[in-house]
């Protein structure tokens, strides 16, 4: 067990250094594979690799070599930041920001995966541009294209992932989603409707994360949103990636510090349990993934344990989740609530699915000596 018990056991994070930004959600050979923003050797953000873990069943993690590192003289020298992976023809490919220097301009390139080993290239399919990263690959019609997010969303074509053409955008600047910069854009089908995740860049803050439904019009295509909302109301979420299965989508996101300096504990940052997202009219619907049950151990009505997990299931009505004598967080549960509501506590992650259709993500951090409070709970289980 970690000796910090603050640390989250079950989420799958290294035991040291910095977490970001969840990359390359992707299912290949029967495991779950998340990579994410990653500098192994201190807990800041520097010199970014691409970390890697994957899973059988979402819930027990295996920590997997790191996947894609800077490299002196290359264009992602200075980092190996945001980007998701694709199956190009039987091929893990991972398309990624590649930054060179402090200037932050990123260019896309491309690497593929083979037995556990990714062969970066050196070659750009997006030359470097200022305040444009993250690039997301989806499918339309038998299409491939791809996005990344800026000021706007700039669009290509990519059914040939290594010459990319430029489309224009898929859409300019919205009040729904107010932002400098769009980081993280996510395009997502739900039956005949369509959603887009982007999360808010404003003056060098993260300013939250904002879903936007609507359609997709021809020529293009371009995204023409109706309405929006919250991804999740907590204030440590940020940057989701989502996995586009055949029966359903899943998502993660990061989860940073709050209030904590990580040089005294050697690790910072954390992603999110798996989450799976629904569409409900034009309500986007954030729960636990249902593996997570897995998780669930015995009842327990004692939460001090030294590096307790555990999960309260919630009746209606309000309801506060306190840590010692510091109130953590407070709610109101609905009597016809959406979603079984629950907290689940790992160490210092706490993530409340309050019966809403919008998930709070937040974070405590327990002691040796800490006790749990929730008002409002009908039943506990310490995870196993």
């Amino acid at each position: 067990m970690h000796p910090d018990p603050a640390f989250p056991r079950f989420h799958g994070r290294p035991d040291r250094g910095w977490v970001n930004d969840p990359n390359g959600c992707s299912y290949f050979d029967g495991r779950y594979h998340v990579f994410f923003q990653h500098n192994p050797d201190e807990p800041v953000h520097d010199r970014i690799t691409w970390g890697h873990m994957s899973s059988a069943d979402l819930v027990s993690w295996r920590s997997e070599p790191i996947a894609l590192v800077p490299r002196a003289g290359e264009l992602d020298a200075y980092g190996c930041w945001t980007g998701c992976v694709v199956d190009d023809g039987g091929v893990p490919t991972a398309v990624y920001s590649a930054v060179a220097d402090e200037s932050h301009r990123a260019a896309v390139l491309l690497a593929r995966g083979s037995s556990g080993r990714w062969e970066q290239s050196s070659t750009p399919v997006v030359p470097p541009l200022d305040r444009v990263r993250d690039p997301f690959v989806f499918t339309v019609d038998g299409h491939r294209y791809a996005i990344q997010g800026g000021r706007d969303l700039l669009l290509y074509g990519c059914d040939d992932l290594t010459s990319w053409e430029p489309l224009g955008t898929l859409l300019d600047a919205h009040p729904l989603a107010p932002a400098e910069i769009w980081e993280c854009p996510n395009l997502i089908r739900f039956g005949d409707r369509w959603v887009l995740l982007v999360s808010l860049w404003n003056d060098g803050e993260l300013t939250g994360v904002r879903y936007l439904v609507g359609d997709l019009t021809w020529p293009g295509p371009r995204f023409r949103p109706v309405t929006g909302g919250l991804v999740d109301r907590g204030p440590a979420f940020y940057a989701p990636q989502v996995l586009a299965m055949d029966d359903r989508v899943l998502m993660w996101a990061w989860s940073w510090e709050l209030g904590r300096d990580p040089a005294e504990h050697g690790w910072a940052g954390c992603l999110t349990y798996a989450r799976e997202l629904t569409l409900a009219g034009d309500v986007l619907i954030s729960r636990p993934a249902r593996e997570l049950d897995g998780l669930r151990g015995p009842r327990t009505d004692g939460l001090s344990a030294p590096g307790l997990c555990f999960e309260a299931l919630l009746g209606p009505g309000p309801a506060e989740l306190w840590l010692d004598d510091t109130l953590v967080a407070e709610f109101e549960v609905p009597a016809s609530a959406l979603q079984p509501p629950r907290v689940l506590v790992d160490g210092s992650m706490v993530e409340i699915f309050d019966g809403t259709a919008t998930p709070y993500t937040t974070r405590a951090y327990p002691t040796a000596t800490s006790r749990w409070h929730i008002r409002g709970a009908t039943d506990h289980f310490a995870f196993g």
